[in-house]
């Protein structure tokens, strides 16, 4: 093994980052457009996601299936435009909700079941509200 000096250190320092950059997605299938991503499959356009399926335009999501636009999601499906839910199952719209399951436009709710903008709705109406919503959303 070589003496390292400071200036060695330095470039064999970003040689091993440049080598990392373009280690492409460990462990991956079938996953297009993603960067540093590890045992994800059918992904497409994710960063810093893991053990993600299905995911699409996602970022630094885990253990996710059928998740669309999300950042920092773990442990959920069938997730659209959320940001930091964790244990959740369709949701759209919402942030910091944990163990949720269909909320729309909701934050920071904690098992939590049919809300929209964080009010509780039955079951039926939910889902007639949301219809509407999306198809005005666009």
């Amino acid at each position: 093994m070589e003496t390292l000096d400071a200036r060695s250190f330095t470039a064999a320092l970003k040689q091993l980052e440049r080598t990392a950059q373009n280690r492409g997605n460990p462990g991956s299938f079938e996953s297009t457009d993603c960067r540093n991503s590890t045992q994800c499959m059918f992904c497409t356009a994710c960063a810093d996601c893991h053990a993600c399926n299905y995911a699409t335009q996602s970022e630094g999501c885990s253990h996710c299936t059928h998740v669309a636009r999300c950042v920092q999601c773990h442990q959920s499906s069938h997730l659209t435009d959320c940001k930091r839910c964790i244990g959740s199952h369709y949701l759209e719209h919402c942030t910091d909700c944990a163990e949720c399951t269909y909320c729309f436009g909701c934050i920071g709710l904690l098992r939590k079941e049919f809300h929209i903008l964080n009010q509780p709705y039955d079951r039926k109406t939910y889902f007639k509200t949301v219809k509407a919503l999306r198809a005005e959303l666009g």
